[in-house]
């Protein structure tokens, strides 16, 4: 075996081991009796198991700002957008035992393993305002904060997948990128009318009515 294949081989083993025990009760042991190899072995490749897990984290971020494409106006606004949604959720749902712990941490525990997180959603808070800034200047995202806006999208991100690492039936994926998407659109999104507000059939305006009543602000 190769010495890429071999680290692969040891991040596999690492990755394994935390979905199973979690990031604070894993061992280098552990990982080094998944990959069957000798603990001298790992070291040769990483300095200790909090160095393994944050090269876990880096490629998973690199998988994420891979996926996502630039928007292009000329053609399908909204199909772009959910498509990119779409490759986000998937890279996370993709490695539950990661986004797991990297939704879960708990500060304090140990500063070295809480900087790794926080650069995570950092760089991931970076690369979403980099994109609403740019969505700015197409007209497509709503004047405003952009950092707050990038904020607030990973909070509801980070809530709705760490549900569904950690719930027993598990919502599906495209339910998970609509219910996204609609709450964007009813937020800082200008592609289109938010849903319109409809009046049920059973009552209907009153016809002694002349003057239209306006529908009610559109929450922000």
């Amino acid at each position: 075996m190769g010495k890429a294949e071999r680290r692969q081989e040891l991040l596999r083993a690492a990755r394994e081991v935390f979905s199973t025990k979690g990031y604070h009760d894993a061992k280098v042991d552990d990982i080094v009796a998944i990959a069957r190899v000798a603990k001298g072995t790992f070291y040769l490749y990483f300095a200790d198991k909090r160095s393994i897990f944050v090269e876990l984290v880096d490629t998973l971020f690199q998988r994420i700002g891979a996926a996502i494409l630039k928007v292009d106006t000329r053609s399908d606004v909204e199909e772009q957008i959910k498509h990119n949604i779409r490759a986000i959720v998937a890279a996370l749902l993709d490695d539950p035992a990661l986004t797991k712990i990297l939704f879960s941490y708990a500060a304090g525990l140990d500063p070295a393993f809480v900087q790794a997180i926080r650069s995570f959603y950092d760089g991931s808070r970076a690369l979403l305002e980099a994109s609403l800034i740019e969505g700015q200047a197409l007209g497509i995202v709503a004047p405003g904060d952009a950092r707050l806006f990038a904020t607030f999208t990973l909070g509801a991100l980070k809530e709705l997948l760490f549900e569904n690492v950690t719930v027993e039936k598990a919502l599906p994926r495209e339910e998970i990128v609509h219910s996204l998407f609609t709450f964007l659109q009813g937020g800082y999104l200008r592609i289109g009318p938010s849903a319109p507000v409809t009046r049920p059939p059973s009552a209907p305006p009153s016809p002694k009515k002349t003057r239209l009543r306006k529908p009610p602000a559109k929450a922000r």
